[in-house]
């Protein structure tokens, strides 16, 4: 159904345009909607004559900004994992969670046993949270099936939530996440014969919107990645990557190498590996809800990125484990706090 005509008054807009103000403020607005598009943004005594005969809607003062973008979420997944809380409130790392079969593989477990429907009525809370939040772009990777049937049942789920609620749902293929117990120590092969067929497979269903891995020591080789990368080059879609999370195994310059649309955690970032995402154009994704909860303490780099000229987004990571946190005005504030 069209939507009405309308001019909303009484308003600040954060327009995002340069200029004296960072964020573009103009104090005393109006915005001009027509159908689902804005038409029109300016000050409110510069609106169009074009205009005049069209409904008017009082703000009340509010400020009124874009609609946000979460670029990193894994929303959609079975199980929780509660009890890693109290591991870490007692001293263990990420490292040894995982190690002990938590983490990941943990979810994995419980999401194998769902259907698409319980992941995706499990899911819907966390992103109705963030609509709420003002997201109107939402990324869901999967990563916690680990084989083919889970992977997939997960992007589908994934785009189910796309259908059944009013925002836009980018999937990424994550089934390199983690090396599932079926292939303990056989990283290599699980790449070759789950991972790469996996991705064929959902690439030609139309499940995948990009390709994410995990780059650490405790997951996946930069080598390993590569080999993936090379096969999502050979589809035309793009890439992401998991990278210097933990440690720096100069994951985000083979993610530069691969023109990546982002580089995501950044904890032990580099200044070469900042300079490559700065030739490649590939964002940092700084994602504090992951930094909070795993009591990390070294921050990622962003007078570096931020000297480089390194565009930075801001995504909650909103995941069972690590950044059970569904709500992007948190993360930013986390953001601010970190980086101030």
């Amino acid at each position: 159904m069209q939507q009405p005509s309308v001019v909303l008054t009484s308003l600040r807009a954060a327009t995002m345009q340069p200029g004296t103000d960072p964020f573009g403020l103009i104090d005393d607005a109006a915005i001009v909607l027509t159908g689902d598009r804005i038409a029109w943004v300016g000050p409110r005594h510069a609106v169009p004559a074009d205009y005049a005969g069209f409904a008017v809607h009082d703000m009340g003062g509010r400020l009124v900004t874009p609609a946000l973008t979460d670029c990193h979420t894994h929303v959609v997944h079975g199980g929780n994992r509660a009890a890693e809380f109290e591991m870490r409130l007692q001293g263990a790392t990420y490292e040894e969670v995982a190690r002990a079969g938590g983490g990941i593989i943990s979810t994995v477990r419980a999401t194998r046993t769902a259907s698409r429907e319980d992941l995706v009525a499990r899911a819907l809370p966390f992103v109705d949270a963030l609509i709420a939040e003002g997201a109107a772009v939402i990324e869901i990777k999967s990563g916690y099936g680990l084989e083919p049937e889970t992977e997939l049942r997960m992007l589908r789920a994934a785009r189910l939530i796309g259908q059944s609620r009013a925002v836009t749902v980018k999937t990424s293929f994550l089934a390199a996440h983690a090396v599932p117990p079926e292939y303990k120590d056989r990283a290599d092969a699980y790449i070759d014969e789950v991972c790469i067929p996996t991705l064929r497979a959902a690439h030609a269903e139309g499940l995948v919107d990009a390709v994410d891995g995990f780059c650490e020591g405790i997951a996946f080789s930069p080598a390993q990645i590569e080999r993936l990368f090379t096969v999502a080059a050979q589809l035309n879609i793009p890439v992401k990557l998991h990278a210097e999370q933990l440690s720096n195994l100069a994951a985000a310059a083979l993610a530069a190498r691969f023109d990546a649309l982002s580089a995501d955690h950044l904890e032990y970032l580099d200044e070469a590996g900042v300079v490559a995402m700065a030739k490649s154009g590939t964002v940092a994704v700084i994602l504090p809800g992951a930094f909070y909860t795993l009591r990390e303490t070294q921050s990622p780099p962003i007078e570096l990125l931020r000297t480089y000229g390194v565009q930075m987004a801001v995504a909650s990571d909103m995941n069972p484990g690590s950044s059970p946190m569904p709500s992007l005005l948190l993360a930013m504030n986390m953001a601010c706090s970190c980086s101030a």
